[in-house]
């Protein structure tokens, strides 16, 4: 897959930072779109690479060249991002307001992208993606365990997020076991 992605950018003369998207199932792997701008999982790359993607945007915008090669690049552990949105967690009806009070959770391996406070008011008019929560460790069992306990540590007050719904899902023991496919997540939010 990254072979023939690369393949395609050089074709195309591509010369930036971006994204592609794939799926992938039985094997075989379909694109989806190309976007030439980071997304919102690039920290999950960051993590597992240990490199700084927005720095590296910045830098090829700016006319420098990356500042590594394809071999430098080493994968090391397992990351996860939940991204957290101002949504009711069973019917995903957007829930703006005032935020009454606001902790991030902390420690080894966890990330919090946002810039959410107390008395911050989320509005109404835009995407409701308020926070991202990323965990790192050393194999997937541990980064589950570390994204359960900053899920527990992670406040939000005053309006309604999907952090009960992250929760749920880091402890269903399909997502546990990676048996999932493109179409399990529908099926888990209805019950099924």
């Amino acid at each position: 897959m990254g072979q023939t992605a690369t393949a395609a950018l050089r074709k195309l003369g591509y010369r930036n930072a971006g994204t592609l998207e794939f799926l992938y199932q039985d094997g075989q792997f379909a694109f989806i779109e190309m976007n030439t701008r980071l997304q919102v999982e690039h920290p999950v790359t960051e993590m597992l690479c240990d490199v700084d993607l927005v720095r590296e945007q910045i830098r090829v915008a700016a006319g420098a060249p990356l500042g590594y090669a394809q071999s430098d690049i080493t994968f090391n552990g397992h990351a996860i991002e939940c991204r957290i949105t101002a949504e009711d967690p069973k019917t995903f009806i957007p829930t703006p307001g005032r935020v009454t009070a606001f902790h991030a959770p902390g420690g080894l391996g966890v990330r919090v992208d946002s810039a959410l406070y107390a008395g911050y008011f989320v509005p109404p008019y835009y995407d409701s993606l308020v926070a991202k929560l990323i965990v790192h460790a050393p194999s997937r069992e541990r980064a589950i365990d570390r994204m359960r306990r900053a899920l527990d540590e992670f406040a939000v007050v005053g309006i309604q997020t999907t952090i009960p719904l992250h929760r749920r899902i880091v402890d269903d023991p399909d997502f546990q076991g990676g048996d999932y496919t493109i179409h399990w997540l529908e099926k888990f939010v209805a019950g099924g």
